[in-house]
């Protein structure tokens, strides 16, 4: 016999249960039917409508006060606009200043001299310090001198009993006891035993090697224990490079002279040169134009020309790579501003102009040369615009800027400018 779960009735159970139910039906809609218990199932319809308004309103509250709770927090975790950063500003100002070409240059001493062996020999020692400043006269090198001082002894005994030679012949021939022949024979020994004596001295001499003029003394070619020889190859001895005054060679392209009258220098125009040291200072002496070619280099495609520069401090050495700067007039209508203002990116030069509501802008320019501490800017500024001097370095494009005032710029003074 099957055993029922406990969810489960007997069949007879639910058979009795149904009977039951269906009979209860009508009473119950009679019941239903009556005013006081449709009253209260009003009462009850209320009741639970106006629980589900308080429930829906107090949910609502909740979920609005989470909404507003996570954006306050989210809202404090964000980052914070940076405050403004002070900077100086430069109002930009038109001005004249002097128009100039810079080239590279180098320079060179206004006299090369080598120093060669006149006589041969061993070189038993070097006599003056590798690039250091030398006089004429001094002694650079010495080569052995004992062999020219044995044939200078040798020469001056044969010129003394040549000398004595000549001397009896004469008395001889004015006795008439010799033949003219005899005597002029005896004159003509004499004198060229004094000529060997003269040529012995000189060798001696030369062997104690001496510069030849003043200048810096560059590196020995030969060192202690060689031999020398008076060929060409085998005489040089070192290069002495007169330093003052010096000469700065360079070259001018069209490019550069195209803003001068029929595009070159005027030869007939005594035409200053200044000089810029690596460090950007300018030298102290100014250089006068002392060449001009009267061509244009093919393989540089530049015309050449050299300018001479009183050096007296020998701070300018042969070799040395400078800027040459050389004034042909002037420019209008140019802009100075101060080196740290200008900035060089990827695409060229370029300067931070405060915009519409203290947001720097970069602006491209084009500059042309240094003056003092300023670039000359020929190109991408107008009269009016502030250009952020400081603080470059923690500027961004649209960062917020707050201005300060900055000192009127400097009207141009060509005798105190450097350049780059």
């Amino acid at each position: 016999m099957p055993v029922n779960s406990p969810n489960q009735a007997p069949p007879r159970i639910r058979v009795w249960l149904n009977q039951r139910l269906q009979a209860l039906a009508p009473h119950c809609r009679k019941l239903a039917d009556q005013p006081a218990c449709q009253k209260l199932i009003g009462v009850w319809q209320c009741q639970w409508q106006e629980h589900r308004r308080r429930t829906w309103v107090v949910g609502s509250l909740i979920v609005l006060a989470i909404v507003l709770w996570n954006g306050w927090s989210y809202w404090q975790k964000m980052p914070k606009a940076p405050p403004p950063i002070p900077v100086t500003l430069l109002v930009a100002e038109p001005t004249t200043v002097p128009n100039v070409i810079e080239v590279m240059a180098q320079a060179e001493g206004a006299k090369e001299t080598e120093v060669r062996a006149r006589v041969g020999g061993i070189l038993v020692k070097r006599l003056y310090e590798e690039g250091q400043r030398v006089e004429a006269g001094q002694p650079l090198f010495q080569i052995d001198p004992d062999q020219y001082r044995i044939k200078l002894e040798e020469a001056q005994a044969r010129a003394t009993q040549t000398t004595r030679e000549a001397a009896r012949l004469k008395k001889l021939y004015a006795q008439q006891a010799v033949s003219r022949k005899e005597m002029d024979d005896a004159v003509s020994a004499d004198e060229m035993a004094q000529a060997s004596l003269k040529a012995a001295r000189l060798n001696l001499e030369w062997s104690t090697v001496t510069a030849p003029v003043a200048g810096i003394a560059g590196r020995a070619q030969r060192s202690e224990g060689n031999l020398m020889t008076t060929s060409s190859d085998g005489s040089l001895l070192t290069v002495i490079h007169q330093v003052n005054p010096i000469w700065v060679r360079f070259g001018l392209s069209d490019t550069d002279t195209a803003g001068l009258p029929g595009g070159r220098l005027d030869p007939a125009v005594e035409t200053s040169v200044e000089v810029i040291l690596a460090d950007g200072t300018v030298y102290p002496e100014t250089g006068m134009i002392n060449f001009q070619a009267s061509f244009i280099d093919p393989r540089l495609g530049t015309q050449q020309l050299r300018a001479t520069f009183a050096n007296p401090e020998g701070q300018l050495l042969p070799g040395q790579f400078l800027r040459a700067r050389i004034s042909t007039g002037k420019l209008e209508n140019v802009y100075r501003v101060p080196q740290a203002a200008v900035v060089q990116s990827e695409k060229g030069h370029m300067v931070w102009i405060m915009g519409e509501g203290g947001k720097v802008v970069p602006t491209p320019v084009t500059p042309g040369f240094w003056i003092d501490k300023d670039w000359i800017i020929l190109g991408g500024l107008q009269p009016g615009m502030q250009i952020v001097t400081d603080n470059i370095i923690k500027i961004r494009p649209g960062v917020m800027v707050m201005p300060a005032p900055a000192n009127p710029p400097v009207a141009a003074a060509p005798a105190a400018r450097s350049g780059k």
